[in-house]
């Protein structure tokens, strides 16, 4: 049973550990899935206070860039999503469920760490239904949902991309559309700084190789896998999607926040998020 959030993990966990190291190395789906919830639990809080604000309580924001749903309807329009049953993955503190529970859709947030989940029972869940689940083994019967959508959850974080989508084909009604963002490929090629050394290509785009955070022992406490443009699509078409939109948001003028490696320097000039819009097709069987 998830409880709202008393005392925060920093405080819990006493004096504060070695930084872990940062590598490239291979990473499997145990691998991943263990360390990456134990940094989300471990970092929600400071998340939430971090980025809070810019996320809002009840928007449903699609990346640094600050791409909003109400703008850019890719879920379909607005007045359409009243009644639908949508699942949000990777939801985080439920803001994007929150703001479509208020559109009149009946949303599930599921998300792989109980500390943020409990922190959107401390922002309030009316008309949300909570799940703490992973990506790749969703627990809902097939044809559950309308829509299903990630705003950087999950995908960047699982070494097999492939069997989230196919989860979430399995899912979904024929006909429903999945959304998912997430760091656009070409940034792996360039150091992840804000400033002018975040703009001179450091690294093969090709590079497969897992970013990687492990502990003194050698154990992974954050994962992070790369795939390119060409991998993404080759992805959306095993799960059994069909692509109909990569939409690459452009860095607005208003935005002047930096957010870890993103900032008005380097979106003016690189992309920083890729936003795939999939269908899955009412014949589709796989």
């Amino acid at each position: 049973m998830i409880q709202e959030p008393e005392q925060s993990e920093a405080e819990r966990s006493g004096p504060e550990e070695s930084e872990p190291e940062a590598t490239r190395r291979e990473a499997g789906g145990p691998e991943s899935s263990r360390a990456n919830r134990g940094w989300w639990d471990r970092n929600a809080d400071d998340y939430q206070v971090e980025h809070g604000t810019f996320l809002g309580d009840d928007r449903f924001v699609w990346c640094p860039e600050g791409l909003d749903e109400i703008e850019a309807e890719l879920l379909g329009p607005m007045e359409e999503l009243k009644g639908k049953d949508v699942l949000e993955i990777g939801a985080g503190a439920a803001q994007c469920s929150r703001w479509l529970a208020a559109q009149g859709a009946r949303p599930v947030a599921l998300d792989l760490s109980h500390r943020q989940l409990q922190h959107a029972l401390r922002i309030g869940a009316d008309g949300v239904r909570l799940v703490e689940a992973d990506a790749t083994a969703l627990p809902f019967a097939d044809g559950s949902f309308d829509l299903a959508c990630s705003a950087y959850g999950a995908l960047p974080f699982v070494a097999e991309p492939v069997r989230v989508l196919r989860e979430v084909h399995r899912v979904l009604r024929p006909g429903g559309r999945f959304v998912f963002s997430v760091t656009h490929p070409v940034r792996w090629a360039f150091p992840d700084e804000p400033g002018p050394e975040g703009l001179s290509v450091a690294a093969s785009y090709f590079d497969r190789t897992p970013y990687v955070e492990q502990d003194e022992e050698g154990d992974a406490v954050y994962v992070e896998h790369h795939r390119t443009v060409g991998d993404r699509v080759r992805d959306v078409v095993a799960g059994g999607f069909r692509l109909v939109d990569l939409v690459e948001p452009e860095w607005p003028a208003w935005n002047t926040q930096e957010w870890g490696g993103w900032s008005p320097l380097r979106g003016n000039l690189i992309p920083g998020t890729a936003i795939f819009v999939c269908v899955r097709d009412e014949r589709s069987d796989r």
